[in-house]
Formats: structure tokens, sequence, C-alpha cells
């Protein structure tokens, strides 16, 4: 299913962290929440991501 899903900023690959119960986007700079096993893919949710 991750296949599937894009980042809504910048249309590119996920990866899932599942610690965190996250996808994150490493283009963006965000991290989409994952609720309930359903991914909350909407930008105003998302946590911003620290730099590295």
């Amino acid at each position: 299913m991750l296949e599937a899903l894009v980042c809504p900023a910048t249309h590119s690959a996920l990866r899932y962290d599942a610690e965190r119960q996250e996808l994150v986007s490493r283009a963006a700079g965000l991290a989409f929440p994952i609720r309930a096993g359903i991914p909350i893919m909407l930008i105003d949710e998302a946590r911003q991501l620290k730099a590295d």
C-alpha cells in the first residue's frame, strides 16, 4: 500500500517510520501521522522535520 502513497507537497516517495507511526517525506521535510491505521495526508496535520 505504501507504494501507492506519495507526498502531497512534492509527489515524492514516502518512508514508513514504524516507531513514530508516520509517513516521512524527506523531500518536503514533513512527517504525516498515521492514526488508527489511517495515514493523514494533510499538510496542515504534518509534523515539520528537524534539520539534520
